[in-house]
């Protein structure tokens, strides 16, 4: 029998010891485009007639048509609540959108948006916010500003138009006295 030596992809003769991994074809590999990119994509969706009472933390977008009362913390990630959804707690998410029932307080670090279906009864804290015609809201919003640039240019202030009018604007300080 003759020995033959495995070669990796250098080709460069392996030991005994050494491991090799086997890649599989190329007709078993996903799509490159396909691959990371469910970030956007992927979601989970629980059900209108799942109940929950506890806390959710999660790494991709969630979606609530049951009923949950306890606290969701979705990070960079999306959150809404279905028509059918009914959530008591607080929710820490990127962007959430109300179609259901909530209660409790939201923080976004994206948009809000409470449609048309919704009753809510709340807090938001977010960079932008938006409600639809016909939605129930009683609540309080708190939006997120972008710091804003000090201009480069100076603004020199404006003279009066005479020099009576300058006269009669200055007040003096109550110790000091005023020559006519």
């Amino acid at each position: 029998m003759l020995k033959r030596t495995k070669r990796d992809e250098n080709n460069t003769p392996l030991s005994v010891g050494d491991t090799v991994e086997e890649k599989p074809a190329p007709s078993t590999l996903r799509p490159a485009a396909s691959q990371g990119s469910y970030k956007g994509e992927e979601k989970t969706t629980i059900g209108e007639r799942i109940t929950i009472e506890g806390s959710i933390r999660g790494e991709e977008n969630l979606v609530i048509e049951g009923a949950m009362k306890g606290n969701i913390e979705m990070g960079k990630y999306d959150f809404s609540i279905g028509p059918k959804g009914r959530i008591d707690g607080d929710i820490n998410a990127q962007n959430v959108s109300i179609n259901g029932q909530f209660k409790g307080a939201i923080k976004a670090f994206g948009k809000v948006a409470v449609t048309k279906e919704a009753n809510f009864n709340g807090e938001i804290k977010a960079k932008s916010f938006s409600v639809e015609d016909g939605a129930y809201f009683k609540g309080v919003v708190e939006l997120d500003r972008e710091p804003h640039k000090k201009s480069v240019t100076t603004e020199t202030p404006a003279r009066p138009a005479s020099p009576e009018s300058a006269k009669q604007s200055v007040i003096a300080p109550a110790n000091t006295k005023m020559e006519k």
